[in-house]
């Protein structure tokens, strides 16, 4: 059965929260357990202070400019060292209402400033999803100590604390949008279409996240017109700017997806912790990690040292 548009879509929006986090929980659970098993040491708080120009300017050649021939093959591609990609959700206080898997992905102000703290001091550098694109089909120089920080969803707090934040430590981020949530005001937050153009004016990069976080997987006919070219065509026309990265709702997929990605001139789509990818489409299953909100500067340090090889 398609996922058409209903008058229902303020009731998916308003338990998108609760389905989320059973979905992510599972693979939050795997990796916050090898991170805090492991006995490698975080940078001390007497680190380097963070520099106000932690990431690095982008290449100046559009990604999708390059050649097909300069485009390396699948093979390549999964043998080049993974790049640590973290995904946020919400920033925000935990609420008395909220379940223990959702506080693993509910950010507390604190803890997110402390994380990120840590990876400026640490002498991480930010990238853009076309940073991680011209390195992984060229082989692109990326900054020392590259990373990449995305945001799902589009939870306003994402716009209101996350990005200053950022930006105090010269960070940029990738911000996946679920375009049905745009300006919405309830339970959760969202940014609206000014907010969002704001971001991706001041460099930070704004992706698709489908039309109302449906699972990819169970996508048949309409549904890819509706999930993902109408909400692509409407971010393109907030931000006037080409939208070309993805992120998968729950980080579900599957090789199906990865081929209707590409054929709608996706360059790259972005899952949670699975290990595997794709073997033909690799840039279109790339994988990242739920920074977690019960971990510390140090859990965080371990997790992307022990995930990312």
């Amino acid at each position: 059965m398609s996922f058409l548009k209903s008058s229902a879509v303020p009731l998916a929006i308003s338990v998108l929260t609760a389905v989320t986090v059973l979905s992510c929980s599972q693979t939050n659970e795997t990796t916050q357990t090898s991170a805090v098993t492991t006995g490698s040491e975080a940078p001390s708080a007497t680190a380097k202070p963070a520099s106000t120009t932690a990431s690095l300017p982008e290449a100046t050649v559009d990604p999708a400019s390059i050649p097909a021939h300069k485009i390396a093959d699948a093979a390549t591609i999964l043998s080049r060292k993974q790049v640590p990609i973290l995904c946020y959700h919400q920033v925000r206080e935990w609420r008395p209402k909220d379940s223990e898997n959702a506080r693993s992905y509910i950010m507390p102000v604190q803890v997110f400033k402390d994380q990120i703290k840590m990876l400026a001091d640490s002498g991480y550098h930010s990238i853009s999803p076309d940073q991680l694109y011209a390195y992984l089909t060229t082989g692109a120089p990326l900054p020392e100590k590259p990373v990449m920080i995305t945001f799902d969803d589009g939870d306003l707090e994402q716009y209101e604390l996350a990005a200053p934040e950022l930006e105090k430590h010269g960070f940029k981020a990738a911000f996946f949008i679920m375009t049905a949530s745009i300006g919405r005001r309830g339970y959760q937050h969202y940014m609206d279409k000014q907010q969002i153009k704001d971001l991706a004016d001041r460099g930070h990069t704004i992706g698709c996240h489908t039309w109302d976080h449906h699972n990819v997987k169970k996508y048949q006919g309409q549904d890819w017109v509706t999930q993902i070219e109408e909400p692509t065509k409407k971010l393109e026309a907030i931000t006037g700017k080409p939208v070309r990265h993805f992120a998968y709702p729950f980080g579900l997929w599957n090789h199906e997806a990865t081929v209707e990605l590409k054929k709608r001139g996706y360059l790259s789509a972005y899952q949670l912790a699975e290990k595997k990818r794709d073997e033909e489409n690799p840039l279109l299953s790339v994988r990242r990690i739920i920074a977690s909100g019960y971990w510390s500067p140090k859990t965080l340090h371990n997790s992307i040292k022990n995930s990312f090889k």
